[in-house]
């Protein structure tokens, strides 16, 4: 890239502008369902700037999104910046700014990522260097799990809101993601007729939902080992994963349930119906052999997914890492799931997860420094430089 308008989009990255706007978003609590007021503020932000926001309802009235672009007046691609404004449900943790890191909820995710495209898309407007294509600016709710089911991204993209590429600003620095596991998350109610009961006043027979549960258990764990056969070069492998196990009342009672969840992962697209189906065989053999009723909630959060790294977003994300930092990063696979899967599977557009080297997602102690934010906004910017200027196929 061009020494010179590299040195500009560094230099047009404001630290200080940046870590304003991320203590602003992070001031304002916004579990999922509830991120309407952190999305108005979004939007009073971008309007302040003198960005034009437009904010489609897209399934969900609570908190309308917020869209923005940066036009450069040119045909050329268009290049997505999306993210998330909802955050785990969590006590809400205020924001601070201490020895050059940020805290508080959403500060790694991902309110310090939506922060940081917001300044490259300042530093874009600030420098003119945009001479071709467009960026696109979206932020959203309804992201996180279980409380969200993403329907208001996939509000978006039904509505034409998609670049011919997305960068998402997840707490992932290194790799590169090209690649992507499925995954469902299943709960599993193992039952029994009649009422809960005293272990010495129990008739005979009585099936025992507790064993059946520990006979899931290892049911389940002989899944996960013949799972590490499907593999894929970037992706991992397939994977089914019990995270909880919940029966009984008291110590010496005969329950009539026991409760099983946790994940099932799978590293080829295409193939959600084959998972369901196998998992669903695995418990009606419990069933049958148990003597029990066993229930399943198996919910989909998005199918597998795998971009060519020969594909023009990777080759323009690679320049920019390169430009920004000094070399290009390796590439990889994505560890968690997130709307990247969701983009791939109904936008069919290349989804590249890069964020910010945060820590504590998920946790009471998000943390987040501002040089990584800055480099993030940075590489954002010259990447849309890099890819918009392209000619579209």
């Amino acid at each position: 890239m061009d020494a010179g308008l590299v040195t500009a989009i560094k230099a047009a990255v404001n630290p200080q502008r940046l870590a304003e706007t991320a203590l602003a978003l992070i001031a304002i609590p916004s579990p999922t369902r509830s991120a309407g007021p952190v999305a108005d503020e979004l939007a009073s932000i971008l309007g302040a700037d003198g960005f034009a926001v437009e904010r489609p309802v897209a399934d969900w009235p609570e908190a309308p999104a917020v869209v923005t672009r940066l036009q450069s007046g040119t045909p050329g691609r268009t290049l997505q910046f999306d993210g998330h404004l909802d955050t785990v449900h969590l006590p809400f943790v205020p924001p601070r700014f201490a020895e050059g890191a940020l805290y508080g909820s959403g500060a790694s995710d991902m309110k310090g990522g939506v922060a940081a495209f917001v300044e490259a898309l300042r530093a874009l407007r600030d420098t003119g260097a945009l001479r071709a294509g467009q960026v696109l600016l979206t932020a959203h709710d309804h992201h996180e799990g279980p409380w969200g089911d993403r329907r208001q991204l996939k509000a978006l993209i039904r509505e034409g809101f998609v670049g011919d590429g997305v960068l998402l600003p997840e707490y992932l620095a290194t790799p590169l993601p090209v690649a992507g596991r499925g995954q469902a998350i299943f709960e599993v109610r193992v039952k029994r007729e009649g009422e809960p009961v005293h272990e010495v006043l129990q008739a005979p027979n009585t099936p025992q939902v507790l064993l059946a549960g520990a006979d899931l258990t290892l049911r389940l764990q002989a899944l996960h080992q013949r799972l590490q056969a499907h593999t894929h070069p970037h992706a991992g492998a397939d994977s089914c994963f019990l995270g909880r196990l919940t029966s009984g009342e008291i110590y010496n009672q005969v329950p009539v349930e026991c409760v099983l969840s946790g994940t099932r992962r799978w590293v080829q697209a295409g193939t959600i119906e084959a998972v369901r189906a196998e998992f669903e065989a695995l418990l009606a053999g419990l069933a049958r052999d148990t003597g029990t009723q066993v229930e399943l909630d198996f919910s989909i959060s998005g199918d597998a997914f795998a971009i060519s790294p020969a594909d023009p977003l990777v080759a323009a994300f690679q320049q920019a890492h390169q430009a920004a930092t000094g070399a290009p990063l390796p590439l990889g696979g994505k560890p968690f799931m997130d709307d990247g899967n969701t983009f791939a599977a109904l936008a069919n557009i290349p989804a590249l997860t890069h964020g910010p080297a945060a820590t504590g997602a998920h946790t009471l102690d998000e943390r987040v420094t501002l040089d990584e934010l800055v480099r993030v906004a940075q590489v954002y910017a010259l990447t849309a430089l890099s890819y918009c200027k392209m000619r579209v196929a």
